[in-house]
């Protein structure tokens, strides 16, 4: 049968069913020799991904995934999430209110579709990349692989694991036109059946907007063993302590963002901030009883201490020269105990192969969290319009009340089982199905009420595969899933929504996949994504109307080596997202917010030598709404980037990145028709990394 694999070491496939594997090279070490891992990867191009829980190769994964791998971030020297879903098709990046990761996937807005290593990574906030080594997006409703939400697909990061057989050092530093920086380390320590990695990260923030500031620090340690020859275990800690500036954007006038203030700050210097302090230990195990029966299971606590307070515009009148502001001050106080176990066998029934999972998952998330908005003297209210100067003269305010006080306790189980079954070479069937009890409990200490909902609900997923050749895969596929009213963040939970069932997410879809070469693949996908059930505020008192929405589309990827010095990564989407609700009119539909029709990107780089190499990329956005109003447009843009390597040794390399060659003046993301990002101006970044 195909797609068996089997390890007896720690970095061979140890959580194969789970996600990530605990090698980051192309190959782990045994006794013998170099073994191909979960992920294994060649410059630009990923082998495998974990979108099934099983050691499965993309070509055989009737899903449109996109993989960028640990080489890509250090060529395009991508700091962000926001950064690398700039060249991902599919996917456009939001604001995320200046202080969290918000994007959407295929037309669903999400701040939560996050994980990592498999694990849920929910809270909002800003996720380093430095002790990652690939970030995998997983196109459509993966509630089957993932749990709940995920309705337009989820971001996985999987994290650098301790390498056996190898000790070494790595030290990176670099620092841009506007005067930000960062210095990184990985160390990597072995001895035995026992390896220690220690990944750190040092980062101070600058943009060109005024008064924009910040830092930022994590440190990684992990430590992995045998425990015989058919146990492994890996044990990782991860702190991060983000303190940086709020900067929700300007806003727009006459139904676009307003010009020639790309710079001015539309906030409080010394209010604006966010900052976040995150513990997150995670305990992996892997055992194999034989070759072909294996048992994986990751632990994970999570602590996370979060504030956001902010000033932000409102409105802006050039004729009468004023602005207007509201507020408000935000905290977050959440712990995550999350544990899965997968059950993985890889065997024959007659001329028929499998590839069985059987899986369980089990969670407890316990929130805080409290609002309390901003109050202006001068109009005793939440909003004040004023004379707008530049800097702001903002009135005298305060955080005085809390509008909001809710503390939630979430209990999940879930229970699973998928059979990947190969019909002779040349047809595969993937069908699961996952069942999730989900069961809230809120306390709305403001309103002095307890609300509580129990939902009960099967996720499934079906996929035929059919390969005329080995390298060639033809699929169509089905995934369902769903959202429970507490949404992602568990605070919209109230007596209005409490006896509404879940919102639903359905995705068809047909595609093809080509490994062109073991190293260049090309991907291409038609889908379509219905979101129903969905409750949206009408007015201030509360009351909600259900509404759903369509999105139609097409993505196109070709990522890997084309030539021996040349690496590509380049996508195209199309997306046509409606809404669908009693306020659309028939032949003139609302468009979904944030979904650009178009999105297409390309990143290259070619080495002319051994030493010397160059890199070019384009990303271009057709126009967007800032919300489903369809009130306010966000103009299309194309930005050019450019980078240049030189390796001064082998053990020594600089780099030169330059975003923006053309000085381009955009707007990349918004939060909402008053809170638009403007895109930073042309930027150099310089670079040095030396290993040891």
């Amino acid at each position: 049968m195909r797609n068996v694999a089997t390890s007896t070491s720690i970095f061979a496939m140890m959580f194969a069913a789970q996600s990530p594997a605990f090698a980051d090279d192309a190959a782990a070490y045994d006794d013998e020799e170099p073994i191909i891992v979960n992920g294994q990867k060649d410059g630009y191009t990923a082998i495998t991904s974990s979108g099934l829980k099983t050691p499965t190769p993309l070509i055989d994964t009737p899903q449109t995934v996109s993989v960028v791998t640990r080489e890509q971030l250090d060529d395009q020297a991508l700091q962000d999430m926001g950064d690398i879903l700039r060249y991902t098709p599919g996917v456009s990046i939001g604001q995320g209110e200046g202080h969290r990761d918000q994007i959407t996937i295929r037309g669903q807005n999400t701040t939560a579709d996050f994980f990592q290593d498999g694990i849920r990574d929910d809270v909002q906030y800003f996720r380093p990349l430095y002790n990652i080594e690939r970030v995998e997006i997983h196109k459509g409703p993966n509630a089957m692989i993932f749990g709940r939400g995920g309705g337009g697909g989820a971001v996985n990061r999987v994290t650098k694991s301790p390498l056996l057989g190898e000790s070494f050092g790595k030290v990176a530093a670099s620092v841009d036109s506007f005067g930000s920086y960062n210095i990184t380390g990985d160390v990597n320590f072995s001895a035995g059946n026992a390896a220690i990695r220690v990944n750190g990260l040092y980062e101070d923030f600058g943009n060109h907007r005024d008064f924009f500031g910040g830092r930022r620090f994590a440190i990684s340690p992990s430590i992995g063993g045998n425990l015989g020859e058919k146990t492994s275990v890996v044990f990782s800690y991860e702190y991060v302590d983000d303190d940086r500036t709020v900067d929700r954007g300007i806003p727009s006038e006459n139904g676009v963002p307003i010009v020639g203030f790309d710079n001015t700050f539309f906030g409080d210097p010394d209010a604006n901030v966010t900052t976040l302090k995150a513990h997150i230990l995670k305990l992996r195990v892997k055992h194999d009883f034989t070759d072909e029966l294996s048992f994986n299971s990751t632990t994970s606590y999570a602590d996370y201490d979060k504030l956001y307070q902010n000033i932000y515009p409102t409105g802006f009148n050039s004729a009468a020269g004023t602005v207007g502001l509201d507020g408000y001050s935000d905290t977050t106080d959440r712990q995550n105990f999350i544990t899965q176990g997968n059950l993985l066998w890889t065997g024959d029934t007659g001329p028929i192969g499998h590839t069985l999972l059987l899986g369980y998952e089990y969670g407890q998330q316990d929130t805080s969290n409290a609002r309390r908005d901003v109050f202006f003297a001068a109009s005793a209210d939440d909003q004040i319009t004023f004379a707008f100067t530049d800097p702001l003269a903002i009135p005298a305010f305060s955080f005085p009340v809390f509008n909001r006080n809710r503390a939630s306790d979430l209990k999940f189980v879930s229970l699973y089982v998928q059979d990947q079954i190969a019909l002779g070479d040349h047809f595969d069937i993937v069908a699961g199905v996952r069942y999730d009890s989900f069961d809230i409990s809120v306390n709305d200490i403001q309103n002095a009420l307890q609300l509580q909902r129990t939902d009960n609900k099967f996720s499934p997923r079906f996929g035929l595969i059919y390969k005329p050749l080995e390298n060639i895969s033809i699929y169509a596929s089905y995934a369902k899933s769903f959202l429970p009213r507490a949404v992602d963040q568990f605070l919209t939970l109230s007596v209005n929504t409490a006896n509404l069932a879940p919102e639903s997410f359905v995705n068809y879809e047909i595609g093809a996949k080509w490994d062109i070469k073991p190293n260049l693949a090309l991907t291409a996908s038609v889908f379509r994504l219905d979101r129903d059930n969905q409750a949206v505020l009408v007015n201030n008192q509360g009351d909600q109307v259900l509404s759903g929405s369509r999105t139609d589309g097409f993505e196109l990827q070709l990522t890997g080596q084309v030539t021996d010095k040349l690496h590509i990564n380049a996508g195209y989407s199309y997306l046509d997202g409606e809404v669908r609700d009693a306020n659309s009119v028939a032949g003139n539909p609302r468009r979904l917010f944030q979904v650009p029709r178009h999105m297409a990107s390309l990143w290259a780089r070619y080495d002319f030598t051994d030493q010397f190499g160059a890199g070019f990329g384009v990303t271009h956005q057709s126009s967007q709404f800032a919300r489903n109003d369809n009130a306010v447009r966000i103009p299309a843009y194309t930005r050019f980037d450019a980078a240049i390597f030189y390796d001064v040794s082998e053990n020594l390399q600089l780099q030169l990145n330059v975003e923006n060659l053309t000085d381009e003046d955009y707007f990349p993301a918004a939060h909402n028709n008053s809170n638009i990002s403007t895109g930073e101006p042309i930027n150099a970044r310089l670079s040095i990394r030396a290993k040891f």
